[in-house]
């Protein structure tokens, strides 16, 4: 893989975790604002934006990024509130400049976490972190990656889902009991009664659009979000040799790249073979994940362009057939091999004379 002579800055950001002790106290955005005007020096720059430490594990031992050397990290903001003896963190913290040992020109990572506890609010953990990058940073765009639970069987473990559309499927409306159904999906509870179905006391479920405000524009309901056109096409023309083995054992077949299919969204791990089978024939989505929709969300709203790559790590409430930490790992390595074959082809098309002379 050729990396030499990007004309990139690569923001890497871990942006949802758990941490076994509490980071440090860090300065806001005046400590760090030099150090951050000197990475934007370095522009135009690319967000890598990851949600688990599997996936930060993955990048830190691909060997494709090592600290540059003349910023190796920047503090930015800290903020951190308390809850009974637990100590809760929710920072941005070692931001750490890289330069790729592909040539690539420097990059920079900067970790969100949530100290202590492994659970969260990962859409809003998501929203912020890509919020930030956008706002602290010249990003001129944002590359998503990481794993998720698959709600197609035609998917297998290790698969890469690049989707064209994603879904936040977590916002509803609770309800009456007894309403009229309505024309829009609703999710109703009685059908899922054994032996036999019937009635249910908790009703049904109706989804809600999210709404969505950008640049110039109303705000207009949308349901569906759309990755970049453009960098879709891109990923679409992608040859990446994706991993069958890792240290521990191999998967049956080798893993492939998909394009092309629906990805949704929520607040919640999804472990629930019926309520996977439900998104599949109701909204035709292959991979369940908790973060993006809000990072395609966050993009959308200011023009910034953003594609995902989601490796296969479990079927969404099926019966364990490997090591959940193996699969992971495994489909972390995968996700983050198409990113990077995909942050590759963006900076060969953007050092080209015809891309340069735009610029000009």
């Amino acid at each position: 893989m050729e990396l030499s002579s990007l004309p990139l800055v690569l923001l890497l950001c871990l942006m949802a975790g758990s941490a076994t002790a509490a980071p440090p106290a860090l300065p806001g955005r005046a400590g760090g604002g030099r150090q951050v005007d000197r990475a934007n020096r370095h522009g135009p720059s690319i967000g890598l934006v990851m949600s688990y430490v599997a996936e930060d594990t993955a990048l830190q031992a691909s060997g494709y990024f090592r600290p540059w050397h003349v910023q190796p990290f920047i503090d930015l903001y800290g903020l951190s509130s308390h809850s009974s003896s637990m100590t809760k963190y929710f920072t941005v913290f070692n931001a750490y400049m890289y330069l790729s040992s592909y040539g690539l020109k420097n990059s920079l990572t900067s970790f969100f976490q949530d100290g202590g506890f492994t659970s969260g609010v990962f859409e809003l953990n998501a929203a912020v972190t890509v919020q930030t990058l956008v706002d602290v940073f010249t990003v001129s765009g944002i590359v998503h990656y990481g794993t998720a639970g698959s709600s197609n069987d035609s998917m297998s473990f290790g698969d890469v889902s690049v989707p064209k559309l994603v879904a936040y499927t977590g916002a509803w409306t609770w309800k009456k009991y007894k309403s009229l159904k309505e024309e829009s999906t609703e999710l109703n509870f009685g059908q899922f009664n054994v032996p036999n179905g019937g009635e249910n006391l908790l009703g049904s479920l109706k989804y809600r659009n999210e709404e969505l405000y950008s640049v110039g524009k109303p705000m207009e309901e949308v349901f569906w979000l759309p990755v970049d056109s453009a960098w879709f096409k891109i990923a679409e023309g992608l040859k990446v040799n994706l991993e069958r083995c890792n240290d521990t054992f191999c998967l049956p077949k080798t893993p492939q790249v998909v394009h092309g299919l629906k990805g949704a969204s929520a607040d919640m791990f999804l472990d629930n073979a019926e309520y996977r089978k439900f998104l599949f024939r109701e909204f035709a989505v292959s991979t369940i994940d908790e973060e993006s929709a809000a990072v395609v969300m966050t993009t959308t709203s200011p023009g910034v362009p953003v594609i995902v790559f989601r490796g296969v790590s479990d079927l969404a409430g099926g019966e364990p057939t490997w090591s959940s930490t193996s699969l992971m790992n495994l489909a972390s390595i995968n996700a983050l091999k198409v990113a990077v074959e995909f942050i590759a082809t963006i900076g060969r098309q953007m050092s080209t004379p015809l891309a340069q002379s735009s610029k000009n």
